[in-house]
């Protein structure tokens, strides 16, 4: 009897992915804003007009406390909860990513 081999690189897989809350396009823009206006603050030093694929730690200088402080500060600005138990260093390479994770994980207020 022959035994079938699959080949995993191109079978389907049965993976349960968890949902993800659909991001609000408007709070994305602000959180965008928001970045762009903290920054300085944050840094402590002018900051260039932004894309939102300037890298926050290769390009602006980000640190991890800065980061830290960056986050608190859209949280205190734009009057949000943000849950970062789930945040990865990917999540922190430009301001666009930094943005998406944001939008994408607020918390409610209780």
């Amino acid at each position: 009897m022959g035994r079938i081999v699959t080949n995993p690189a191109i079978a389907p897989l049965d993976l349960e992915v968890p949902d993800l809350a659909p991001l609000d396009p408007e709070l994305r823009h602000r959180v965008v804003t928001g970045i762009a206006l903290l920054l300085p603050r944050v840094l402590k030093r002018d900051v260039p007009p932004l894309s939102e694929e300037a890298g926050l730690f290769d390009e602006l200088g980000l640190t991890s406390s800065s980061t830290l402080e960056l986050i608190l500060e859209l949280e205190d600005s734009l009057e949000i909860q943000i849950d970062v138990e789930q945040i990865t260093q990917g999540d922190l390479r430009t301001v666009a990513t930094l943005a998406d994770f944001v939008a994408g994980h607020t918390l409610e207020e209780s």
